[in-house]
């Protein structure tokens, strides 16, 4: 079979099921893993889909976002072990910036450090902090109704008084070539501020997010270091030749 007649199959296939396996393309394809591995490679660099581990997925729309009920709902049990391995990175008297996210915010649940100063713009994120006894401040600006962020001027205004021995970020999209993206313009400077301000940065990110680009870009790879249970070996050597990264396995 010609590789493009392969490349159509593997795209209509892609646009009925949304996600496909290796191995289910082997079978329909009578094709070897490798020439399967190969296609979807090259598919990838056309921006036609998304590998991800054991397969590819539809890309999703640039602009597209969940809502934070929605977030709450997917990879729990992979974000949790990444916000659990953040923490730990936390130590005695830090001053940290905590983005808005589902994953950030499961964070705060295992933070043990002491005498900590936290900054955020995630309305979400209060009550724990407060539970905890936790020295907060919360940015100003306009409160974005789907993330319950702060965002905005006033927020970056706010932001940018301060300084940051850690930052911690979620973000929708990493990307070899384009790096970090969010769909929101406005959210997207916020995180590009934290980045800026913080001398350690870490995005925290499940394998979902790997390979994907959505509409408003906030830092390229190099500027934070990954944490995320992705352990797909091409991706993360891929990756790797760009920016540090924290697998978590457990």
């Amino acid at each position: 079979m010609l590789t493009e007649e392969r490349h159509r199959i593997i795209l209509e296939l892609l646009e009925a099921k949304k996600i496909v396996r290796i191995q289910e393309l082997v079978e329909v394809l009578s094709s070897s893993e490798s020439t399967i591995r190969r296609d979807l490679s090259q598919l990838e660099r056309k921006k036609k889909l998304k590998r991800v581990h054991g397969g590819a997925s539809l890309l999703n729309q640039k602009k597209e976002e969940l809502s934070i009920d929605e977030k709450l709902t997917k990879n729990l049990e992979e974000k949790d072990q990444i916000a659990k391995y953040a923490a730990t990175l936390i130590k005695d008297g830090d001053c940290i910036y905590l983005d808005a996210g589902t994953t950030i915010n499961q964070m705060i649940h295992y933070i043990s450090a002491q005498d900590l100063t936290v900054v955020t713009n995630g309305l979400t994120h209060l009550e724990q902090l407060l539970a905890k006894n936790i020295n907060t401040y919360l940015v100003g600006g306009c409160i974005k109704q789907k993330t319950r962020a702060l965002i905005g001027h006033g927020a970056i205004d706010s932001l940018s008084k301060y300084r940051f021995d850690k930052t911690f970020l979620g973000v929708n999209g990493i990307h070899i070539d384009y790096g970090y993206t969010t769909p929101d313009p406005e959210e997207a400077a916020v995180k590009a501020m934290a980045i800026n301000l913080g001398q350690n940065v870490f995005v925290l990110a499940d394998q979902t997010k790997f390979h994907e680009v959505t509409f408003s870009k906030v830092a390229d790879l190099e500027e934070a270091t990954i944490i995320t249970n992705e352990t797909d070996p091409e991706t993360i050597e891929e990756f790797r030749k760009k920016t540090n990264i924290e697998v978590v396995t457990e």
